[in-house]
């Protein structure tokens, strides 16, 4: 088996808890492998980075979700797996060396990455099909599978090859699956008997999404009682409003003083979904609530898309399946919705092939959908990708644009390394 010398680049964040601010690094290292029984080597080709990316990187340490535990970060001089973490990426790779018999070299493959041109993986050995495989992570808890899986892209039913597919894959894929389970799940008590949604950060992928989500639904099933209703910032109203996919677009400056809204408010059922994880925001929105008498049927936490690095929070995390609508009256009594779980108990309900077909039709209805909803921009080679990390960890990033970043100097992304003895 030939053996590499493998030279690599990672974009590295400073753990919360060695507080040690959020100055990134990009961390060089070299490694030396003759690939271990059932390992891949993947390339890093291309991965989406946006304000998801940074919540991941808030959960790092979180005892729930432990997003630094998915990927360890390289030693390299100061930096290291206790100091440093890997944000994990969702992207595309292609296999460069494999010693697992059911794994082929040049594979394409999509998955939960890390922001790094090189990632040596363990490949389970009974864990894999020819749609994906899995990489074992015992120290991580079962529900954390769907994280895990590794797909193949030749075998993907819903795999495009050209750029901008693979492209709206890296961006929407991962959150629009949270979103479409999500509006699945609330479905399936009738959004709690709401005839309102209040969706905050709306302007978020995450947000729009699950707008998106529940205007199919409601004129698949004509639920024509149904509305939407979005807030956001002043500065992305006007993006928001430009979606489509919102009845009303409320500003966080000025919500309380709508008239219209206050009227609603206190004649309808409504449902607030909040991913933005501001607790001031949320505070306001219970207080407003409570002041026009209306009923507010439930309450929950889907994302932290206002949140930044360096800001201090506590995860409040329970289990939203053992709850019905109620009145809610603080933060802390807000339901936690988490993909994975909710996927345990529907694959109970449903038949992977039944999974597969409403997936495969939603994705398809999204790509096209879709396609313009954000402008594209890409970003290549290591220190282009420092930079935009200070952009997009600063909230600095605009709502219309679609990052897609590499560790490959532009000029290389073209040309693949190629494997065999000696450096890569």
């Amino acid at each position: 088996m030939s053996h590499f010398v493998v030279e690599n680049q990672s974009l590295c964040v400073p753990r919360q808890s060695q507080s040690q601010g959020n100055n990134a690094v990009i961390a060089h290292s070299t490694f030396s492998t003759t690939l271990p029984d059932n390992h891949v080597l993947i390339q890093l080709d291309r991965f989406g980075f946006s304000a998801n990316n940074i919540t991941y990187q808030l959960l790092g340490e979180a005892p729930h979700y432990r997003y630094f535990d998915f990927h360890p970060a390289p030693e390299s001089g100061a930096v290291n797996p206790k100091t440093y973490g890997l944000i994990p990426v969702w992207g595309f790779g292609t296999v460069l060396a494999t010693s697992h018999p059911k794994v082929r070299k040049g594979d394409r493959v999509y998955g939960f990455f890390a922001p790094t041109k090189y990632l040596l993986l363990p490949v389970s050995t009974t864990d894999i099909s020819k749609y994906a495989f899995y990489v074992p992570r015992p120290h991580l808890p079962e529900d954390r599978r769907p994280y895990n899986q590794i797909i193949r892209c030749a075998n993907d039913p819903l795999y495009d090859p050209s750029p901008l597919a693979e492209d709206l894959t890296m961006l929407y894929r991962p959150l629009f699956w949270t979103s479409y389970w999500c509006e699945d799940w609330l479905y399936a008590t009738k959004y709690r008997g709401a005839t309102r949604i209040l969706i905050s950060s709306a302007s978020s992928k995450t947000a729009f999404c699950l707008a998106y989500r529940i205007k199919k639904r409601i004129l698949r099933e004509n639920l024509d009682n149904i509305k939407v209703v979005g807030l956001t910032s002043q500065r992305n109203v006007d993006f928001t409003e430009q979606l489509g996919l919102y009845d009303d677009v409320l500003s966080y400056d000025d919500f309380e003083r709508n008239p219209e809204f206050e009227l609603e408010s206190a004649v309808e059922l409504w449902t607030y979904v909040d991913v933005s994880g501001n607790e001031e925001l949320n505070k306001r929105v219970f207080s407003f609530f409570s002041s026009t008498g209306s009923s507010l049927k439930a309450s929950i936490k889907l994302g932290m898309s206002n949140l930044s690095p360096g800001n201090s929070t506590t995860v409040d995390k329970r289990s939203p399946f053992s709850k019905s609508g109620a009145d809610f009256a603080s933060t802390t009594d807000m339901e936690a919705f988490f993909t994975p779980e909710w996927l345990a108990i529907r694959r109970k309900e449903l038949s992977a092939a039944q999974i597969a077909e409403m997936q495969a039709e939603a994705w398809k209805e999204l790509m096209v959908d879709g396609k313009d909803w954000v402008k594209i921009q890409r970003v290549n080679g290591p220190d282009e990708v420092l930079k935009a990390y200070d952009i997009v960890s600063k909230g600095k990033l605009g709502p219309d644009v679609g990052m897609i970043w590499s560790m490959w100097d532009e000029e290389n992304d073209l040309k693949k390394a190629k494997v065999g003895e000696g450096k890569l």
